[in-house]
């Protein structure tokens, strides 16, 4: 994605807690394994990131991705 990617506090807070870099994430939203939009209007998706699954949740802003948590 050539987009640029905004954590809010919630999501790098638990980026941090869960051991992903930054590198791992936009790994994950470039080649996810699913993608489903929630009912709240969010993206999330699921991806197998070397040895791990991790799941992003986050919302399409005009110019960039606001990652809202990661799981």
């Amino acid at each position: 994605m050539s987009e640029r990617n905004v954590y809010i506090d919630h999501a790098e807070k638990r980026r941090k807690q869960r051991g992903f870099t930054t590198l791992e994430i936009e790994l994950a939203l470039e080649s996810p394994d699913i993608t489903k939009r929630r009912n709240d209007g969010r993206i999330e998706i699921i991806a197998k990131v070397r040895t791990r699954r991790v799941k992003v949740v986050y919302e399409e802003e005009e110019n960039y991705l606001k990652i809202v948590s990661v799981m």
